[in-house]
């Protein structure tokens, strides 16, 4: 056995090796834990959503605490949410660290841009990968976001999809596409475009379907999807093709893709027809009779045979053979060029040369029939030598071919002519043979020299080639003649010529985005690239009205708003391609037809009117202003009431507004009608207005006099009344309103033994006494009031008879009675009531006077309600304290006049107290 210390060291030893061999059987374990709380979330949007729209809450989607609840609220410390990476990625998205909520970025995500090498591309932190997504359109956008604290670490995967959405339209990679087709193409040929639209959206937003605007009733389009879904559009051949017909057909050739609404794109499709040799050589002419002096030097031109073949290029080569039938010393004598098909002299004709050759010419063409012409020589026997014709050329001449420019000046020498006897026997003349603007005359001063030379400008447009001879005699007839051909040279003299000055267009508003407006067409007269025309819009052509340079296919790019502008004029211009450039100019002329895209338009969306009561029926309350856009039938507005047509009446073509009966005021005081306006549009397009009329008041009610309630009424008035105390009041009331509603109070009339005793307020109506009663003013006391309102033009009135009784008691009521039945000689004082309230009867604006109307309203209503409160007040004070009394009390009044007493009772109510 060792010592103690050696077998503790040997048992910390065995302890350390067992520790390790744990850690080394747990550590995988441990990574396997840590990797099962990854976790991945999958979301999908749409591509160009504006920033802040929710993609997704990653708290809520992993069942983690949600911010703002009880249990996040616990957390310490609280749940937080990294991206793990800022990359490419992460710059479309935001996220919030405390909610984990996910959303988009200011920087808008493009689908096209971000997945653009392929449809299954994935952005991740800054990288692009192939997605194992099993969509072959899914475009993924992968983020990395870590969750803390520890107890709820988790590394979460987040991969977006990024939805398509039609924002592009399909687009052709060239503006002009040139396709041939042979003439002799049977029908239902099919050709591929070689150069189909490119669309960068997926799916049914790509490019689906392709069309011709003009097919000419030869052509029609296909659409072939291959396995990797691209479609190309084909060519097919419908109808018979000639070339020699027409050898190109331009149309445009437009790309519609599959979006709601669908966009399009369009180029220039050139077809050209190719030849093939469809057509032999023909001559004009079956048989050329010529004559051919025997004195004929070496090298005489003799004739020259010209066949004519439709076809192009080596289609077209003509080569010219002698005829088998030809016999050998005819080819001998004569010699034809197979190019040109000149026939000059290639030997001496002798005394045994026959004088008549029947020469049999073939123009041949590839795979052809050879055309056949006949030329007769004839051989004229000359027994002295014929005269000479010697040119010498002024202007450019190329194997007797003067090529002279049009346009050239009047008087433009071409050539001189000497013409002379090789013998010296004879005289010589010469004259000019041929149509054509020259003229041969004599040179002077030098003999047998004369001049060939222009009497007119040339024109290439009227005529190219002109051939002329030079022929000159002897006093013998012997005849000579020399052939000059004169090549007229184009130049650019001539403009191109639209085909209309004035073009006259028509198209509804709310077109279609690039539609097709009209193809202009200009000629030029010149030849090769002088001729050929280009298409311009003028400077005043607004920006969205588009022209190909070589279709002259007019179109426009947006659409247009009659309401906005209805008439568009500009010029365009043809310009050539020779040099100086040549141009003219035609004028445009679009007029945008009228669609019903505008309801009537109210000029106010409310109408008020102040209307006077008691305003005759059928008069003009106002009227109702409307207005619709659109022209023509779709601009008529009709007008009709859709409440209250039982009382309101509208002119519906001027929009007059008229009331059917004469309106009161104190029935109504304001109605509310809806308007409606629908134009002549098919469908009809309909909008409404509001429409309040307010009655303005007119004094048409007097006052009425609720108080005394009967002239036949009276109140006794103690003589130890003081002076300054109520007695009683006279209480009226207006159903006008505003200053038709200010009551005034005034006594017109007065009987009794001291009538000026008592006074009346013309405010209030209260009557008060003003001096101390004596014994000798005992007696009946009679008071015509008169109670005026302040209406205009003319204030209304009543009056009321108020009767006092100035005594100790009553002691003989029926005596009272019969005096009060007895019409007082009362005199009428007319004196206006002295009130602080002065009406005004200048004209105000209904408009102005409302509001001024409604408080004086408010205000009198409140002024009477107090009145009232305060006689009933008064009246039930002093009914407690005096009493009736029994005996009879006989007082005599004398009546001096008679007066008409206003609302008489039959039955008397007596008052005794107020």
């Amino acid at each position: 056995m060792g010592p103690p210390g050696g077998r503790g060291s040997s048992g910390a030893r065995g302890s350390l090796q067992h520790l390790l061999l744990f850690l080394l059987f747990v550590g995988p374990f441990n990574c396997f834990a840590s990797y099962s709380r990854a976790t991945e979330l999958f979301y999908s949007l749409n591509e160009g959503l504006p920033a802040g729209v929710l993609i997704g809450s990653l708290a809520r989607d992993l069942r983690l605490p949600t911010a703002g609840s009880q249990q996040a609220a616990s957390l310490q410390p609280p749940l937080s949410f990294t991206l793990a990476s800022h990359g490419l990625g992460g710059q479309y998205v935001q996220l919030d660290n405390r909610s984990g909520e996910l959303h988009t970025s200011a920087v808008e995500i493009d689908r096209e841009a971000l997945c653009v090498e392929s449809s299954g591309a994935t952005i991740f932190g800054g990288s692009a990968a192939v997605s194992s997504s099993p969509s072959p359109e899914s475009c993924l956008l992968l983020l990395d976001v870590l969750v803390l604290p520890q107890e709820y670490f988790r590394l979460v995967k987040v991969k977006i999809a990024i939805r398509d959405v039609n924002d592009n339209a399909p687009r052709f990679p060239v503006p002009h596409i040139r396709l041939w087709v042979p003439e002799n193409a049977p029908v239902n040929t099919r050709l591929a475009i070689e150069h189909p639209a490119l669309d960068p959206d997926m799916g049914t937003n790509g490019v689906q379907t392709y069309r011709l605007r003009d097919n000419y009733g030869v052509f029609t389009l296909d659409v072939e999807e291959n396995e990797n879904g691209e479609r190309t559009p084909y060519l097919i051949v419908m109808g018979a093709l000639d070339r020699e017909t027409q050898d190109e057909y331009v149309t445009v050739i437009v790309a519609e893709d599959g979006g709601t609404p669908p966009l399009v794109g369009s180029a220039t499709l050139t077809i050209g027809i190719s030849d093939i040799n469809d057509n032999c050589p023909q001559f004009n002419d079956s048989q050329l009779n010529v004559t051919l002096y025997g004195n004929s030097s070496l090298g005489t031109h003799v004739a020259t045979v010209h066949a004519v073949d439709m076809d192009l290029g080596s289609n077209a080569q003509i080569t010219y053979s002698y005829s088998q039938k030809v016999p050998q010393p005819s080819r001998d004598l004569f010699h034809l060029n197979e190019s040109t098909g000149a026939i000059t002299l290639s030997t001496k004709v002798d005394g045994d040369t026959p004088r008549l050759h029947r020469l049999i010419i073939l123009g041949n063409g590839p795979g052809c029939i050879p055309a056949v012409i006949t030329v007769l020589v004839t051989i004229i026997k000359v027994m002295m030598r014929p005269p000479e014709v010697v040119p010498r050329f002024i202007a450019n001449e190329v194997e007797g071919v003067v090529y002279l420019k049009e346009l050239e000046p009047i008087n433009t020498p071409i050539a001189f002519f000497t013409i002379k006897d090789p013998d010296e026997k004879y005289k010589v003349s010469c004259y000019l043979d041929g149509d054509g603007p020259f003229r041969l005359s004599p040179y002077k001063p030098y003999n047998n020299e004369y001049l060939l030379e222009t009497t007119k400008p040339l024109d290439f447009e009227t005529q190219q080639l002109y051939e002329i001879s030079v022929v000159a005699w002897n006093s013998e007839g012997f005849h000579v003649k020399k052939v000059v051909k004169v090549q007229v040279l184009d130049d650019n003299d001539n403009s191109p010529v639209f085909s209309e000055q004035l073009i006259e267009l028509s198209i509804e508003e709310n077109n279609v985005p690039n539609a097709f407006l009209t193809k202009l067409h200009a000629t030029d007269a010149d030849s090769g690239e002088r001729g050929q025309v280009s298409y311009f819009l003028g400077p005043d052509a607004p920006s969205y009205f588009a022209l190909d340079k070589t279709t002259g296919v007019l179109t426009v790019s947006t659409q247009l708003d009659r309401e906005e502008k209805e008439k568009y004029r500009y010029t365009v211009k043809a310009v050539d391609s020779g040099f100086p450039q040549r141009e003219s100019i035609a004028t445009v002329t679009i007029t945008v037809l009228d669609k019903n895209d505008n309801s009537p338009r109210f000029i106010n969306k409310d109408f008020s009117f102040f209307v006077p009561e008691n305003f005759p029926g059928f008069g003009e309350i106002g009227v109702i202003s409307v207005t619709d856009a659109d022209a023509g039938q779709n601009g008529w507005v009709a007008l009709s009431v859709l409440n209250g047509s039982d009382i309101f009446v509208i002119d519906t073509g001027k929009g007059v507004l008229r009331a059917k009966v004469s309106l009161d005021r104190e029935q109504q005081s304001s109605y509310v009608l809806w308007i409606e306006a629908v134009d002549g549009g098919d469908p009809a397009l309909s909008s409404t207005a509001k429409i309040t009329i307010l009655l303005l008041d007119i004094n048409d009610n007097p006052p009425l006099v609720l108080f005394p309630q009967s002239n036949m009424s009276y109140l006794l008035v103690l003589p130890s009344t003081l002076p300054g105390s109520p007695i009683t009041e006279v209480y009226a009331v207006d159903k006008d309103t505003g200053m038709n509603a200010v009551i005034a109070y005034s006594i017109i009339g007065r009987r009794g033994p001291r009538p000026e005793s008592f006074r009346i307020d013309p405010k209030t109506g209260n009557i008060t006494l003003e001096e101390s009663l004596m014994q000798n003013d005992y007696g009946l006391y009679r008071l015509l009031v008169k109670v005026s309102d302040h209406g205009y033009p003319e204030p209304l009135h009543s009056t009321v008879m108020v009767n006092l009784f100035v005594n100790d008691t009553v002691s003989n009521e029926s005596y009272i009675e019969s005096l009060l039945r007895k019409e007082p000689d009362i005199s009428v004082e007319e004196k206006q009531p002295q009130i602080s309230i002065e009406p005004t009867h200048k004209k105000m604006e209904s408009a102005s006077c409302m509001p001024t109307l409604v408080a004086l309203s408010i205000i009198s209503l409140g002024s009477i309600a107090l009145v009232t409160g305060m006689g009933i007040y008064i009246c039930l004070r002093k009914g407690k304290k005096h009493h009736r009394a029994d005996e009879n009390l006989e007082v005599q009044i004398p009546l001096n006049g008679r007066i008409n007493l206003h609302m008489l009772e039959k039955k008397p109510v007596e008052i005794s107290n107020i």
